[in-house]
């Protein structure tokens, strides 16, 4: 039995299913003494009263602003750094493995992940499984559904993010028992659970999110931060886009939805990363093309600035090191033959630096979408909805390369780009090339691209030739192969659970 790996569970997540921990946590809220595990004789009580429930609730969301470094900063080391996008940055041990192809179970990186995605996952677990218990008249019927969905969209982006980088992933949604001397047989199973299956993640994330569609607030126009309906619709666009579940029509349903709920594009791109004139707040928060964002106010910023290149607000902070996710060769060759003057200037800018890992010192790109501290982390936005549905408009069993013309020809308008000619929108092969062209080059250092040339099936076509013209990556250390498309478990997690089984090809 593997009794310190239990213990260890059971003081950073009490009544979770995991299967790694660290003692290193950072606290999201303080709790009662009647809440988070403590017991009544002969009753469990997790949450008081409707206050520790909303603490619960206020604890997911911060963990939106506040533990970034997974769901953003690594994702865009995976989405960005593992494509033709980006190099790597820094000639880090744990980050050059996603520019060169030669990443292992070891890496520190994904190790990180997995655990603090598991960790979101147990919050949310927590509130979905105890709301209903909670002996407080004031928490109504109506506020235990809704923050019962909100957790669930919660709990379903989380799943969304590890089954696209790992496939099949451990996954216990119901509580585990307390662990005593003599039951520690019987409970071990429901600490060190065997791996779901891929298919059958997707199946909780749809229902999840299904059930969020119904109870989770409505789209608020002021406060893109909430887990609303829109974002369950998003979601499932996204979901209903992958191979396991693939089903085109209700692509185009949801992303239906999604503009039905009044998202539409910002007039001015720049609206969503820029910053106001002297620096010292964004442009804009809550436009009309944002569906979910983490916000940081002036006095109360993010640090993910730091890892990408210079805050604005704050000029010479943290830039004597050099920075993760560095723009590709390639990526600005593909802005520079498209034309594409107005999402280059938002998406790469050049600095004068201290280091020369791929470009001269005086003249070194970096990715720009996160540019200060006060920057809002946009998770999704409408470009990407619409993008998807022209993509189920082109791969659907009946195509309508016309539609999904015309809402190319939308995004690309915006850019101050020409329509698509007439030979791409007779072809369904020109016009997914022209569909992933143009995603990559709307939505560069937004977290897609890895994760579009997976849907796709593009990974060994465009990876296994782009270190051959892109004169700046590191030697490729293995050829990608369908082996490629996911990622390597961490080690740690199947050394600390025997049923976990790697990845093929690590």
């Amino acid at each position: 039995m593997k009794l310190k790996y239990i213990f260890c569970g059971l003081a950073s997540l009490l009544l979770l299913s995991i299967s790694s921990c660290s003692l290193d946590r950072d606290p999201i809220d303080t709790f009662s003494d009647l809440t988070e595990g403590s017991t009544e004789p002969g009753q469990k009580v997790v949450f008081k009263n409707k206050a520790a429930v909303e603490s619960n609730l206020q604890g997911l969301y911060q963990s939106m602003r506040d533990r970034q470094e997974h769901w953003y900063l690594d994702l865009l080391l995976i989405a960005e750094s593992h494509s033709d996008n980006a190099y790597a940055g820094t000639t880090g041990a744990e980050v050059v493995p996603f520019e060169n192809n030669a990443i292992e179970g070891s890496n520190s990186v994904l190790a990180r992940d997995w655990d603090r995605y598991q960790e979101d996952f147990a919050k949310a677990n927590l509130l979905i499984n105890y709301v209903d218990s909670v002996k407080d008249a004031s928490l109504t019927a109506d506020e235990r559904i809704s923050y019962k969905a909100q957790a669930k969209i919660f709990r379903a982006m989380v799943l969304f993010d590890m089954v696209r980088i790992w496939g099949d992933i451990t996954m216990v949604t119901t509580m585990s028992d307390d662990i005593t001397e003599d039951n520690i047989d019987e409970v071990y199973d429901q600490y060190f659970p065997p791996q779901t299956p891929e298919i059958d993640v997707y199946k909780q994330i749809e229902s999840d999110l299904l059930d969020a569609v119904k109870y989770a607030p409505d789209n608020n126009p002021s406060d893109k931060t909430l887990f609303t309906k829109s974002v369950a619709r998003t979601l499932l666009a996204k979901v209903y886009a992958e191979k396991p579940l693939r089903d085109y029509s209700k692509v185009v349903k949801y992303c239906d939805e999604v503009t039905a709920d009044g998202f539409d594009l910002v007039k001015d791109f720049s609206d969503l990363f820029g910053m106001n004139a002297d620096n010292t707040d964004v442009k804009m928060r809550n436009t009309k093309e944002s569906i979910l964002e983490a916000q940081f106010s002036t006095g109360n910023g993010n640090w993910c600035t730091w890892m990408f290149g210079r805050d604005l607000a704050n000029w010479n902070n943290n830039f004597t090191w050099a920075k993760w996710v560095t723009p590709s060769r390639d990526l600005i060759k593909a802005f520079e033959d498209e034309g594409d003057q107005i999402r280059f200037n938002e998406s790469v800018v050049y600095y004068a630096c201290t280091w020369s890992n791929y470009y001269p010192s005086d003249h070194y790109p970096f990715m720009y979408k996160c540019r200060s501290a006060y920057s809002s982390l946009i998770k999704y936005r409408y470009a990407d909805v619409l993008l998807l549905k022209a993509e189920a408009l082109i791969m659907g069993n009946t195509p309508d390369l016309e539609g999904a013309a015309k809402i190319i020809d939308k995004i690309r308008k915006r850019a101050g780009l020409k329509d698509l000619p007439s030979a791409v929108r007779t072809s369904k092969d020109a016009m997914l090339n022209a569909l992933l062209k143009e995603r990559r080059l709307e939505l560069a250092f937004e977290g897609q691209r890895w994760f579009d040339l997976v849907r796709l099936n593009k990974v060994e076509e465009v990876m296994n030739s782009v270190f051959a013209k892109d004169s700046g990556r590191k030697a490729l250390a293995y050829p990608f192969t369908e082996d490629s498309y996911r990622l390597p478990i961490p080690q740690s997690v199947i050394d600390t659970n025997d049923k976990i089984h790697q990845n093929p090809g690590y």
